[in-house]
């Protein structure tokens, strides 16, 4: 889009400038009309290109912002205002300034009568395939604020999940982080003045401390870059191994499999599929789109393909709960409780039932793999500092042999 600028006269008389973000002038005079008295010539900004392009490109939509979205623009529909005025009225407060960006995009394109969801299909970097698909459900069947509360409630969800997991790792991580950094500025400053003084007192070093002061020069060397190159090339590696099918799906297999964090991932994951399905076929979306949005809201291979899978079996007639099962993936129970629900024909009450308890069980697995981590770091930092410090009192208690 670009800057325009023109001025302004607003409900009290004063005058003044005004810039906005538009396709065209016209675009950027309707804008600008729905917010002021009058308008004046709009012109084209001199300062299209400024610093506010870049912070555009490196601002990102999270999940709490479109949550906060949802939740403002649902209760003013369910008052009763108009889609155009509440589309301004909340990109003139929204803090994000990408999501600020296509808010007043959006309400120009539902001013020329373009539906709400295809106007948020043109801005997949804020609205993904989900929201639209929910949005779309709530204009045909006339509950627009309804569906609205029900993705402000997913989003929220979401986000408070992602959050319980940050939170867990961000103690272990800041402590193993300094622990390095503790380690590192002893090895490389503190042991080169006892071994200058073990050098000038002829004591020989035992192999521990050898090993200490060759690791010391090694890291105030040259040689220091060489470890450091090793892990970027092990990392390209990865990535580039993982963007592959074969890589992607082996790898994304382990970390279904691997310990402590297998068990998290796949109930994270199952969480997730059951939150969204729910809420998507509460709100009216058929069960074939349900399945499209669910994969592209899941990112491990093996579970997107068992999703996709299912998707096959239910085309051909199938019910979701036998198909999922014959992929082996999701847990027993998750199974159990989604076929009760087609039985029943409450799926959708039983999918969120699922989701409420996965999304417990992952709460309090984090809390236990975060108190397992905790003594686990705290030994690790006691083995690295007892290294150095043994390393440095061992040639002493030697000096001490040869006195005596």
């Amino acid at each position: 889009m670009t800057v325009y600028i023109a001025k302004v006269r607003d409900k009290s008389g004063k005058v003044f400038k005004e810039k906005v973000e538009a396709e065209s002038p016209e675009q950027a005079r309707s804008i600008l009309g729905n917010r002021y008295i009058a308008v004046g010539k709009v012109t084209k900004s001199a300062l299209d290109l400024d610093l506010s392009q870049l912070e555009l490109a490196l601002t990102t939509v999270k999940v709490k912002d479109k949550a906060v979205f949802s939740r403002q623009f649902s209760v003013m529909v369910n008052a009763g205002v108009a889609i155009v005025r509440c589309l301004g009225i909340l990109s003139d407060q929204a803090g994000n300034l990408k999501l600020k960006k296509a808010l007043i995009g959006i309400s120009a394109e539902v001013q020329q009568g373009i539906s709400l969801s295809e106007a948020m299909s043109k801005y997949p970097e804020c609205f993904d395939d989900l929201y639209v698909y929910m949005v779309e459900a709530g204009e045909a069947g006339g509950v627009l604020d309804e569906v609205l509360d029900r993705l402000s409630v997913l989003l929220e969800d979401i986000a408070k999940l992602q959050n319980q997991i940050k939170s867990a790792m961000t103690y272990p991580m800041t402590v193993g982080f300094f622990a390095v950094v503790a380690f590192l500025g002893m090895t490389i400053f503190l042991i080169p003045v006892f071994s200058g003084i073990f050098d000038g007192l002829g004591a020989e070093l035992p192999a521990l401390t050898s090993f200490m002061v060759w690791l010391s020069d090694t890291l105030r060397s040259w040689r220091a870059i060489i470890p450091i190159i090793g892990i970027m090339v092990i990392t390209f590696a990865f990535k580039a191994y993982y963007a592959t099918p074969v890589g992607r799906l082996q790898i994304d297999s382990f970390m279904l499999k691997m310990p402590l964090f297998g068990d998290l991932n796949q109930k994270s994951a199952v969480a997730r599929f059951c939150r969204i399905f729910g809420v998507l076929t509460r709100s009216g979306v058929p069960v074939l789109n349900c399945f499209d949005i669910v994969c592209n809201t899941i990112t491990n291979k093996v579970i997107v393909n068992a999703i996709q899978s299912a998707k096959s079996e239910i085309q051909q007639g199938g019910m979701i709960s036998l198909a999922i099962q014959k992929e082996n993936v999701f847990p027993p129970l998750a199974i159990q409780m989604i076929s009760i629900g087609e039985e029943t024909g409450e799926l959708d009450s039983m999918m969120s039932k699922v989701a409420d308890f996965y999304e417990d069980e992952v709460e309090q697995a984090v809390k236990a793999l975060t108190s397992m981590l905790e003594p686990i770091m705290m030994v690790g930092i006691a083995i690295m500092v007892g290294t150095i410090l043994l390393s440095m009192y061992l040639p002493m208690f030697s000096i001490f042999d040869q006195l005596g």
